[in-house]
């Protein structure tokens, strides 16, 4: 499968680089230009249509791609889920070059040429609010998020398996009733698209509100994927205090 998913990851680039150079070409050349304000208004904009679906393959296809290697320090897929939140993960890596991208734009564009765009600000926010959600979700199948050892370690292994079991069960409470006390205010905001109030005026509230609940439901399962691949595991060794650094930090606190 690695063959297909590359050569439908370039294919796509090439096709999305062909179609963003053709909207930024006609911009000059056509009476009635597609601009970013149709970006995010496709219906009844062939190009700005055909920008999104390009863009949105190629996302999906690198990252499927990215997803089927994985790095020296990270967590090997075990499952659905894991290989569902690596694919995640590409996608948040591609946001944070995206954002980089789309403000140095717009500082080139704003300082060089004098024309700042209406875009920028909002199109980096909302790119922004689904890398924080997606890093959740893999900080969670990587078992990366911040956790003290100090107690749980010196549990027997019985009393381990229990207090991951009550980690669990509240991460599920709080998705359910995060689902359960948003469902109606996300559906709302979305049967009518509710955008952002801004010049641009993207639907970011349309589009973040549903992810959110979304996201948070993949979190829990993705915790209870984790648990019960760590079930017969052996308890996770953890580094003890390094006093040799302790001692390096105190000796650069006395020399400040």
């Amino acid at each position: 499968m690695r063959k297909p998913v590359r050569l439908g990851m370039i294919g796509f680039a090439i096709a999305a680089a062909i179609t963003f150079a053709w909207m930024a070409i006609q911009t000059f050349v056509a009476t009635e230009p597609t601009t970013m304000y149709d970006i995010v208004r496709p219906s009844g904009h062939f190009l700005a249509q055909l920008v999104l679906f390009t863009f949105s393959g190629a996302i999906l296809f690198t990252s499927l791609y990215m997803s089927d290697s994985v790095g020296a320090i990270e967590s090997k897929p075990q499952g659905f889920f894991d290989t569902l939140s690596l694919v995640c993960s590409r996608i948040a890596m591609i946001g944070i070059v995206s954002i980089v991208l789309v403000m140095f734009y717009e500082v080139v564009s704003r300082y060089a040429f004098e024309a700042p765009t209406l875009w920028a600000n909002e199109m980096s926010l909302w790119i922004a609010a689904f890398l924080f959600m997606l890093a959740g979700l893999y900080a969670m199948q990587q078992r990366s998020h911040i956790r003290i050892y100090v107690i749980y370690d010196i549990m027997p292994r019985w009393f381990q398996k229990m207090a991951d079991i009550i980690s669990v069960f509240l991460i599920w409470v709080f998705s359910f009733a995060l689902v359960w006390g948003g469902y109606n205010e996300a559906l709302l905001k979305f049967s009518r698209m509710e955008t952002f109030g801004t010049a641009w005026d993207p639907p970011i509230p349309a589009t973040i509100k549903p992810a959110i609940l979304i996201i948070i439901c993949l979190v829990a399962m993705q915790a209870l994927s984790n648990l019960i691949a760590d079930w017969h595991k052996a308890p996770a060794a953890h580094d003890e205090i390094d006093e040799t650094e302790i001692e390096n930090i105190r000796a650069t606190l006395r020399e400040d």
